[in-house]
């Protein structure tokens, strides 16, 4: 994973996910980030995440790779080299009490191996991207399918506010947010993330 220098995601990027957890459409970007520790491939074999500290949720999402400085008015084929797949883990119940006391919820959301990656793609145009569902399986079984042409803020907008607040350069890479259909995992269930019919990546959960 050496070639990914910063992990931004963006919550709430779809109106029924937003919803599904009764929170409010956001009128900005919500931009939270991952420590690099947090990375892990997918390799077809088990990942270790947390088992005892309550529900662990997946949250599926494209990730884009970035290629360059940002710069205002490059386009997104000269911003964006690479796509992948991910899974941001959310410990569901951590992140409530950090929400009710007003606290980051970077315990929730940023603990080892939360950031599921599989390899990299080269990037497609937007007409491709906007003709591609990406969905997850748990144990064969759809659970989550989301198309980038229903979020809420668009590529070119999530960078530029990224850009504005906290930088962005070559080898950043961004979770840009997760469809509706969240929700728990358990020991040794097997999670498959697809990009239409193609598989990209699988594993197994092993909870410890």
């Amino acid at each position: 994973m050496e070639s990914v220098k910063n992990i931004y995601c963006v919550g709430r990027n779809y109106r029924l996910h937003a919803a599904e957890l009764g929170n409010d459409v956001p009128t900005k970007p919500m931009i939270f980030d991952k420590p690099t520790h947090a990375l892990a491939k997918t390799t077809g074999e088990a990942i270790e995440l947390p088992g005892s500290r309550g529900e662990l949720h997946y949250e599926a999402e494209l990730v884009i790779h970035i290629a360059r400085p940002y710069e205002a008015g490059a386009t997104l084929d000269e911003m964006i080299d690479q796509i992948a797949l991910g899974i941001d883990f959310t410990l569901r119940d951590v992140q409530s009490e950090l929400k009710k006391a007003g606290h980051p919820w970077l315990l929730a959301k940023g603990f080892k191996n939360s950031a599921i990656l599989t390899p990299f793609h080269p990037f497609p145009d937007m007409e491709k991207l906007y003709q591609t569902d990406f969905s997850l399986l748990k144990n064969e079984e759809q659970v989550q399918r989301g198309n980038l042409r229903d979020v809420i803020f668009d590529l070119e907008t999530i960078m530029a506010y990224i850009s504005e607040h906290f930088g962005l350069d070559k080898g950043d890479i961004i979770y840009t947010g997760t469809p509706a259909g969240v929700g728990p995992v358990s020991d040794g269930d097997v999670l498959t993330l697809k990009w239409g019919e193609e598989s990209w990546g699988q594993f197994t959960v092993k909870m410890k």
